[in-house]
C-alpha cells in the first residue's frame, strides 16, 4: 500500500495543511507540530507533492447543536480525533511509515468489521488499539 493512488482510493477526502489549520482555528505551524508530535499523520501526494492529511482524522469540536452531531457549528472549530494519538503511537512503535499507517487506518480490518478509522470515530478505541498492538 505504498502508492498514493492506492491511498487515495482508501482515504477519499484529503486536506492540505492550510485547510487543516483553518478547520482547527490554528496556524499552519501548529499543524506541522501536530504532525511532528504524531497527533496527526499525513503524506505528500499530488503533483507537485503537497503534504496532506486525511479529512476523517478531524471531527467537529464542541457542537452548538448536540441533536445534530454531524453538523459542525460555523463558530466552533474542528478538532483532531482524540483517540488517534495513542493509535498512531502504537503503529509507530511497530515501525509503520506514515503511508503504511494511513493505509492500515483506512483499510477494512476483518477483526473489527470496519476500517480502524471508522471504529475510532465510533468510539471503539480499545478494540482498535488491541488489534494494532497484536501486530507488534
Amino acid at each position: 500500500m505504498s502508492s498514493s493512488s492506492d491511498l487515495d482510493q482508501l482515504v477519499g477526502s484529503w486536506l492540505t495543511l492550510p485547510d487543516v489549520a483553518q478547520m482547527l482555528g490554528v496556524d499552519t505551524g501548529r499543524v506541522r507540530r501536530l504532525l511532528q508530535e504524531r497527533r496527526l499523520v499525513g503524506v505528500r501526494r499530488g503533483s507537485p507533492p503537497v503534504l496532506s492529511v486525511p479529512a476523517d482524522l478531524l471531527v467537529p469540536g464542541h457542537l452548538a447543536n448536540p441533536a445534530a452531531p454531524d453538523v459542525p457549528s460555523d463558530d466552533k472549530p474542528w478538532t483532531v480525533l482524540a483517540s488517534l494519538q495513542g493509535t498512531l503511537t502504537v503503529l509507530a512503535d511497530d515501525g509503520f511509515s506514515d503511508e503504511e499507517t494511513i493505509g492500515w487506518l483506512f483499510a477494512v480490518e476483518d477483526s473489527l468489521g470496519v476500517s480502524p478509522i471508522a471504529a475510532l470515530r465510533a468510539g471503539r478505541k480499545t478494540e482498535v488499539r488491541r488489534v494494532a498492538q497484536a501486530m507488534l
